[in-house]
Protein backbone atom coordinates (compact mmCIF):
# COMPACT_ATOMS: atom_id res chain seq x y z
CA UNK A 1 0.00 0.00 0.00
CA UNK A 2 2.76 2.45 0.97
CA UNK A 3 4.73 1.54 -2.17
CA UNK A 4 1.75 2.20 -4.45
CA UNK A 5 0.99 5.50 -2.68
CA UNK A 6 4.59 6.66 -3.01
CA UNK A 7 4.50 5.73 -6.70
CA UNK A 8 1.35 7.82 -7.26
CA UNK A 9 2.82 10.78 -5.37
CA UNK A 10 6.05 10.37 -7.34
CA UNK A 11 4.13 10.48 -10.64
CA UNK A 12 2.39 13.68 -9.50
CA UNK A 13 5.80 15.09 -8.52
CA UNK A 14 7.14 14.22 -11.97
CA UNK A 15 4.31 16.07 -13.67
CA UNK A 16 4.68 19.19 -11.51
CA UNK A 17 8.48 19.21 -11.89
CA UNK A 18 8.12 18.93 -15.67
CA UNK A 19 5.79 21.93 -15.62
CA UNK A 20 8.48 23.86 -13.74
CA UNK A 21 11.18 22.72 -16.18
CA UNK A 22 9.08 23.67 -19.24
CA UNK A 23 8.16 27.14 -17.91
CA UNK A 24 11.09 28.85 -19.76
CA UNK A 25 9.85 27.56 -23.15
CA UNK A 26 8.03 30.83 -23.91
CA UNK A 27 11.20 32.76 -23.03
CA UNK A 28 13.35 30.78 -25.43
CA UNK A 29 10.69 30.89 -28.13
CA UNK A 30 11.07 34.66 -27.94
CA UNK A 31 14.89 34.36 -27.96
CA UNK A 32 14.83 32.24 -31.12
CA UNK A 33 12.28 34.53 -32.79
CA UNK A 34 14.27 37.70 -32.06
CA UNK A 35 17.63 35.91 -32.45
CA UNK A 36 18.79 37.69 -29.31
CA UNK A 37 18.99 36.87 -25.59
CA UNK A 38 18.28 40.54 -24.79
CA UNK A 39 18.67 41.05 -21.01
CA UNK A 40 18.10 37.44 -19.96
CA UNK A 41 20.69 35.72 -17.78
CA UNK A 42 22.07 32.24 -18.37
CA UNK A 43 23.06 31.46 -14.76
CA UNK A 44 19.70 29.96 -13.66
CA UNK A 45 19.70 27.48 -16.54
CA UNK A 46 23.34 26.50 -16.06
CA UNK A 47 22.89 25.88 -12.33
CA UNK A 48 19.61 24.00 -12.91
CA UNK A 49 21.40 21.85 -15.48
CA UNK A 50 23.98 20.98 -12.82
CA UNK A 51 21.26 20.27 -10.22
CA UNK A 52 19.20 18.00 -12.47
CA UNK A 53 22.33 16.18 -13.62
CA UNK A 54 23.37 15.51 -10.02
CA UNK A 55 19.87 14.32 -9.07
CA UNK A 56 19.87 11.96 -12.05
CA UNK A 57 23.21 10.60 -10.85
CA UNK A 58 21.76 10.24 -7.33
CA UNK A 59 18.75 8.36 -8.72
CA UNK A 60 21.09 5.96 -10.49
CA UNK A 61 23.05 5.34 -7.29
CA UNK A 62 19.99 4.74 -5.10
CA UNK A 63 18.35 3.53 -7.49
CA UNK A 64 15.01 5.41 -7.84
CA UNK A 65 13.31 5.37 -11.24
CA UNK A 66 10.99 8.31 -10.50
CA UNK A 67 13.94 10.51 -9.52
CA UNK A 68 15.83 9.40 -12.64
CA UNK A 69 12.99 10.09 -15.09
CA UNK A 70 12.04 13.58 -13.92
CA UNK A 71 15.59 14.83 -13.46
CA UNK A 72 16.80 13.19 -16.67
CA UNK A 73 14.05 15.04 -18.58
CA UNK A 74 14.92 18.23 -16.69
CA UNK A 75 18.61 17.92 -17.54
CA UNK A 76 17.74 17.41 -21.21
CA UNK A 77 15.54 20.54 -21.30
CA UNK A 78 18.12 22.64 -19.43
CA UNK A 79 20.80 21.50 -21.88
CA UNK A 80 18.61 22.77 -24.76
CA UNK A 81 18.03 26.11 -22.98
CA UNK A 82 21.74 26.61 -22.32
CA UNK A 83 22.63 25.71 -25.91
CA UNK A 84 20.09 28.16 -27.36
CA UNK A 85 21.28 30.86 -24.99
CA UNK A 86 24.91 30.42 -26.05
CA UNK A 87 23.95 30.41 -29.75
CA UNK A 88 22.01 33.71 -29.61
CA UNK A 89 23.98 35.53 -26.89
CA UNK A 90 26.37 38.42 -27.70
CA UNK A 91 30.01 37.45 -28.04
CA UNK A 92 31.14 38.61 -24.57
CA UNK A 93 28.14 36.98 -22.84
CA UNK A 94 28.65 33.84 -24.91
CA UNK A 95 32.26 33.49 -23.74
CA UNK A 96 31.32 33.99 -20.07
CA UNK A 97 28.49 31.45 -20.36
CA UNK A 98 30.79 28.89 -21.99
CA UNK A 99 33.32 29.32 -19.19
CA UNK A 100 30.61 28.84 -16.55
CA UNK A 101 29.29 25.74 -18.31
CA UNK A 102 32.82 24.36 -18.49
CA UNK A 103 33.48 24.97 -14.80
CA UNK A 104 30.14 23.72 -13.39
CA UNK A 105 28.76 21.20 -15.83
CA UNK A 106 31.97 19.67 -17.08
CA UNK A 107 34.76 20.10 -14.50
CA UNK A 108 32.67 20.07 -11.31
CA UNK A 109 30.23 17.38 -12.47
CA UNK A 110 33.08 15.24 -13.74
CA UNK A 111 34.95 15.68 -10.46
CA UNK A 112 31.89 14.62 -8.46
CA UNK A 113 31.50 11.45 -10.51
CA UNK A 114 35.22 10.66 -10.24
CA UNK A 115 35.36 11.27 -6.47
CA UNK A 116 32.17 9.26 -5.92
CA UNK A 117 33.52 6.15 -7.62
CA UNK A 118 37.16 6.35 -6.52
CA UNK A 119 36.95 7.83 -3.01
CA UNK A 120 33.75 6.27 -1.64
CA UNK A 121 32.21 2.82 -1.50
CA UNK A 122 28.74 1.43 -0.88
CA UNK A 123 26.19 3.72 0.76
CA UNK A 124 28.78 6.47 1.21
CA UNK A 125 28.53 7.20 -2.49
CA UNK A 126 24.81 7.86 -2.21
CA UNK A 127 25.34 9.95 0.95
CA UNK A 128 28.04 12.10 -0.67
CA UNK A 129 25.99 12.83 -3.78
CA UNK A 130 22.82 13.26 -1.70
CA UNK A 131 24.38 16.04 0.36
CA UNK A 132 25.49 17.85 -2.82
CA UNK A 133 22.03 17.50 -4.36
CA UNK A 134 20.34 18.81 -1.21
CA UNK A 135 22.61 21.83 -1.06
CA UNK A 136 21.96 22.74 -4.70
CA UNK A 137 18.19 22.28 -4.31
CA UNK A 138 18.13 24.52 -1.23
CA UNK A 139 20.05 27.11 -3.25
CA UNK A 140 17.49 26.81 -6.06
CA UNK A 141 14.58 27.37 -3.68
CA UNK A 142 16.39 30.20 -1.87
CA UNK A 143 17.21 32.07 -5.11
CA UNK A 144 13.81 33.86 -5.25
CA UNK A 145 14.46 35.40 -1.80
CA UNK A 146 16.02 38.41 -3.55
CA UNK A 147 12.78 38.80 -5.50
CA UNK A 148 10.79 38.53 -2.27
CA UNK A 149 12.87 41.35 -0.80
CA UNK A 150 12.13 43.43 -3.91
CA UNK A 151 8.40 42.75 -3.53
CA UNK A 152 8.41 43.98 0.08
CA UNK A 153 10.51 47.02 -0.81
CA UNK A 154 8.50 48.11 -3.86
CA UNK A 155 5.13 46.82 -2.59
CA UNK A 156 4.60 45.34 -6.04
CA UNK A 157 4.45 41.74 -7.35
CA UNK A 158 5.56 42.76 -10.84
CA UNK A 159 8.87 40.91 -10.60
CA UNK A 160 7.51 37.75 -8.94
CA UNK A 161 5.52 35.66 -11.46
CA UNK A 162 2.60 33.95 -9.76
CA UNK A 163 2.70 30.64 -11.67
CA UNK A 164 6.42 30.11 -11.07
CA UNK A 165 5.94 30.66 -7.33
CA UNK A 166 2.85 28.44 -7.34
CA UNK A 167 4.56 25.53 -9.11
CA UNK A 168 7.63 25.78 -6.87
CA UNK A 169 5.28 25.58 -3.90
CA UNK A 170 3.54 22.51 -5.36
CA UNK A 171 6.85 20.93 -6.30
CA UNK A 172 8.24 21.32 -2.79
CA UNK A 173 5.08 20.04 -1.11
CA UNK A 174 4.64 16.93 -3.32
CA UNK A 175 8.28 15.85 -3.15
CA UNK A 176 8.27 16.41 0.62
CA UNK A 177 5.37 13.94 0.90
CA UNK A 178 7.20 11.53 -1.40
CA UNK A 179 10.35 11.80 0.74
CA UNK A 180 8.37 10.90 3.87
CA UNK A 181 6.84 7.87 2.15
CA UNK A 182 10.17 6.52 0.87
CA UNK A 183 12.12 7.73 3.95
CA UNK A 184 14.68 9.74 1.97
CA UNK A 185 16.02 12.73 3.90
CA UNK A 186 18.09 14.02 1.00
CA UNK A 187 14.90 14.56 -0.97
CA UNK A 188 12.79 15.60 2.04
CA UNK A 189 14.92 18.33 3.66
CA UNK A 190 15.48 20.62 0.64
CA UNK A 191 11.91 20.19 -0.62
CA UNK A 192 10.49 20.96 2.84
CA UNK A 193 12.46 24.20 2.77
CA UNK A 194 11.13 24.79 -0.75
CA UNK A 195 7.59 24.24 0.53
CA UNK A 196 8.09 26.86 3.28
CA UNK A 197 9.67 29.41 0.92
CA UNK A 198 7.02 28.75 -1.71
CA UNK A 199 4.27 29.32 0.85
CA UNK A 200 5.93 32.60 1.87
CA UNK A 201 6.03 33.75 -1.76
CA UNK A 202 2.33 33.03 -2.22
CA UNK A 203 1.47 34.90 1.00
CA UNK A 204 3.50 37.91 -0.17
CA UNK A 205 1.80 37.72 -3.55
CA UNK A 206 -1.65 37.73 -1.94
CA UNK A 207 -0.76 40.70 0.30
CA UNK A 208 0.90 42.95 -2.26
CA UNK A 209 -1.34 42.00 -5.18
CA UNK A 210 -4.26 43.60 -3.31
CA UNK A 211 -2.20 46.72 -2.64
CA UNK A 212 -1.07 46.86 -6.26
CA UNK A 213 -4.68 46.49 -7.46
CA UNK A 214 -5.85 49.21 -5.07
CA UNK A 215 -3.06 51.51 -6.23
CA UNK A 216 -3.96 50.89 -9.88
CA UNK A 217 -7.62 51.62 -9.10
CA UNK A 218 -6.68 54.91 -7.42
CA UNK A 219 -4.62 55.86 -10.47
CA UNK A 220 -7.52 55.06 -12.76
CA UNK A 221 -9.90 57.16 -10.65
CA UNK A 222 -7.41 60.01 -10.63
CA UNK A 223 -7.05 59.72 -14.38
CA UNK A 224 -10.84 59.75 -14.81
CA UNK A 225 -11.06 62.91 -12.67
CA UNK A 226 -8.42 64.66 -14.79
CA UNK A 227 -10.18 63.50 -17.94
CA UNK A 228 -13.55 64.82 -16.74
CA UNK A 229 -11.96 68.11 -15.73
CA UNK A 230 -10.26 68.42 -19.08
CA UNK A 231 -13.55 67.65 -20.86
CA UNK A 232 -15.36 70.43 -18.95
CA UNK A 233 -12.55 72.87 -19.72
CA UNK A 234 -12.60 71.97 -23.41
CA UNK A 235 -16.37 72.34 -23.49
CA UNK A 236 -16.12 75.79 -21.88
CA UNK A 237 -13.46 76.86 -24.37
CA UNK A 238 -15.59 75.53 -27.20
CA UNK A 239 -18.61 77.51 -26.02
CA UNK A 240 -16.49 80.65 -25.79
CA UNK A 241 -15.27 79.97 -29.29
CA UNK A 242 -18.86 79.73 -30.55
CA UNK A 243 -19.74 82.99 -28.78
CA UNK A 244 -16.81 84.72 -30.43
CA UNK A 245 -17.85 83.36 -33.77
CA UNK A 246 -21.44 84.55 -33.36
CA UNK A 247 -20.47 88.05 -32.16
CA UNK A 248 -16.94 88.95 -33.16
CA UNK A 249 -17.25 92.36 -31.50
CA UNK A 250 -17.17 90.61 -28.09
CA UNK A 251 -13.62 89.53 -28.87
CA UNK A 252 -12.59 93.18 -28.96
CA UNK A 253 -13.17 94.00 -25.34
CA UNK A 254 -16.95 93.69 -25.71
CA UNK A 255 -16.97 97.29 -27.10
CA UNK A 256 -19.41 98.62 -29.69
CA UNK A 257 -18.04 99.85 -33.03
CA UNK A 258 -17.42 103.52 -33.41
CA UNK A 259 -19.97 105.34 -35.57
CA UNK A 260 -18.94 105.96 -39.11
CA UNK A 261 -18.06 109.55 -40.02
CA UNK A 262 -20.38 111.04 -42.57
CA UNK A 263 -19.00 112.53 -45.72
CA UNK A 264 -20.81 115.76 -44.83
CA UNK A 265 -20.45 117.69 -41.58
CA UNK A 266 -23.37 119.27 -39.86
CA UNK A 267 -24.39 122.60 -41.29
CA UNK A 268 -23.95 124.35 -37.97
CA UNK A 269 -20.34 123.23 -37.49
CA UNK A 270 -19.55 124.14 -41.10
CA UNK A 271 -20.91 127.66 -40.70
CA UNK A 272 -19.07 128.03 -37.42
CA UNK A 273 -15.81 126.96 -38.99
CA UNK A 274 -16.28 129.36 -41.94
CA UNK A 275 -17.06 132.26 -39.63
CA UNK A 276 -13.45 132.38 -38.59
CA UNK A 277 -12.63 133.46 -42.10
CA UNK A 278 -9.69 131.45 -43.20
CA UNK A 279 -10.08 128.36 -45.38
CA UNK A 280 -6.92 127.03 -43.80
CA UNK A 281 -8.45 127.44 -40.38
CA UNK A 282 -11.56 125.68 -41.61
CA UNK A 283 -9.64 122.64 -42.75
CA UNK A 284 -7.54 122.63 -39.56
CA UNK A 285 -10.64 122.67 -37.39
CA UNK A 286 -12.25 120.02 -39.55
CA UNK A 287 -9.22 117.75 -39.28
CA UNK A 288 -9.06 118.27 -35.52
CA UNK A 289 -12.72 117.39 -35.15
CA UNK A 290 -12.23 114.23 -37.16
CA UNK A 291 -9.22 113.20 -35.05
CA UNK A 292 -11.09 113.89 -31.80
CA UNK A 293 -14.10 111.93 -33.00
CA UNK A 294 -16.36 114.94 -32.59
CA UNK A 295 -17.65 114.82 -36.11
CA UNK A 296 -21.22 113.58 -36.17
CA UNK A 297 -23.53 112.42 -38.81
CA UNK A 298 -26.09 114.86 -40.17
CA UNK A 299 -29.36 114.76 -38.40
CA UNK A 300 -32.39 115.96 -40.24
Amino acid sequence: MAASLSFIVGIIGNIISLLVFTSPLSTFRKVVKNKSTENYKCHPYITTLLSTSLWTFYGLLKPDMLVITVNGAGAFLQFIYVTLFIVYAPRNVKLKSLKLVGVLNVVFMGSVIAVTFFAFHGNLRKTFVGFLCSALTIGMYAAPMTVMRTVVKTKSVEYMPFFLSFFLFLNGSVWSVYAVLVKDYFIGVPNSIGFILGSTQLILYAIYKKKSSKSDEDKENEGSTHLAKGTVEMKALKEIGYAKHENPNLHKGLSLPKPAISSQLSLTKLVKSLSFGSTHDHYSNLRRDIENGDAKTDQY
